[in-house]
């Protein structure tokens, strides 16, 4: 490692002359007086190797090894010890502080120069391993990103296809993920929900709620796109979109070889957004807390936009409108403390609703 950057700290100058003279024509030599002027000099240009005389006064070498070892900056800096002193202890000391070598006075050229010859090439080879990691890190975490992003084109594209049978804009999927994720987020500091709803569960509610109607997809489209009631029959048929969302998801997860969040929750929403807080939903007429967090969250994101949309089968209502009929719900159709929280943040939905507005609507 040519044209190393050397830094020799001895308080006594016969010592700092032979050193500096062995070894200024392969490298670049700085030198030290004392232990506060070397740590100065170190915190100005890190050198890429220290030799450090022990016995010095007011700060000794042990202490200035174990400051440097102390700094982020220099803690990695291989530092060899130039000491008269040979016991076993003392040499353990050194090491137990960080030091990689131990030079016993007097010195001797040859061993001086290749003892410095090694550490250099041993910290260069080190330095090159950590920026080798740094860039497979980084380059993980790109890859990391690229995959991520395909992933979340597929959920929405996937979505899409269920709103688009159901006469649906994309920008139902976009506010009801948004909805649910300013919802969590208000919960996010209630005793009743902090457990459950930290920052990388909201993430994984809001990427999967687009999935909550994936199951419409199995849905005839006399019943889908009947702009009238629905019979009995029909209605028992439009329910089992529930269910075959939840059996789409399920098959994906079985080809999965260990379990994963986001299709936990996407087959949660898609299977019980539709339960109530009374028992009287769908498909297993679960009451209250057996309802899971996931879908008591998505059933008001759901019925708010259901509300405030136009469908074949009914008019937009009016931001007001759809809140009187919110109200109506608590603790009914939903989870009260959710509800009121829902009602206590509304301005915030009506917000989204706005930015998100089907062409040609006034929410």
């Amino acid at each position: 490692m040519t044209n190393a950057d050397i830094l020799v700290i001895d308080d006594t100058p016969e010592n700092l002359r032979l050193v500096s003279a062995l070894l200024k024509d392969r490298y670049k030599v700085r030198v030290a007086t004392s232990g506060a002027q070397a740590l100065e000099l170190v915190r100005r240009q890190p050198p890429d190797l220290i030799l450090l005389d022990i016995m010095m006064p007011e700060m000794d070498g042990y202490e200035v090894c174990r400051q440097l070892k102390s700094e982020l900056d220099s803690c990695s800096i291989p530092v060899i010890f130039l000491t008269a002193r040979n016991e076993v202890d003392d040499e353990t000391h050194g090491f137990e502080l960080g030091a990689v070598d131990y030079i016993t006075k007097p010195i001797s050229p040859p061993i001086l120069l290749a003892r410095v010859a090694t550490h250099l090439t041993l910290k260069q080879a080190r330095d090159f391993l950590v920026d080798q990691n740094s860039y497979l890190e980084s380059e993980v975490q790109r890859r990391t990103r690229q995959v991520q992003q395909v992933q979340d084109v597929t959920i929405m594209a996937m979505a899409s296809l269920a709103e688009t049978r159901d006469n649906e804009t994309g920008n139902h999927i976009l506010r009801t993920q948004r909805y649910v994720k300013a919802l969590a987020k208000a919960l996010q500091q209630h005793p009743d929900f902090a457990a459950e709803l930290n920052d990388e569960v909201i993430e994984l509610l809001y990427k999967s709620a687009p999935l909550h109607d994936i199951g419409k997809v199995g849905i005839p489209d006399h019943i889908l796109l009947k702009p009238g009631k629905l019979t009995d029959d029909e209605f028992e048929i439009m329910k089992t979109h529930t269910t075959l969302g939840r059996d789409a998801i399920e098959r994906a997860e079985a080809n999965l070889s260990g379990n994963d969040d986001f299709l936990r929750y996407a087959r949660e929403i898609a299977y019980c957004h539709q339960e109530k807080w009374d028992g009287s939903g769908y498909p297993q007429g679960l009451r209250e807390k057996a309802i899971p967090l996931s879908a008591r969250l998505m059933a008001i994101a759901d019925v708010y936009d259901a509300l405030i949309s136009k469908r074949v089968y009914k008019p937009a209502f009016s931001h007001e409108e759809a809140l009187d009929i919110m109200r109506r719900g608590h603790g009914s159709h939903f989870d009260p403390v959710i509800c009121e929280v829902f009602l206590q943040m509304a301005d915030e939905f009506a917000a989204i609703a706005a930015r998100f507005r089907d062409e040609g609507e006034q929410h």
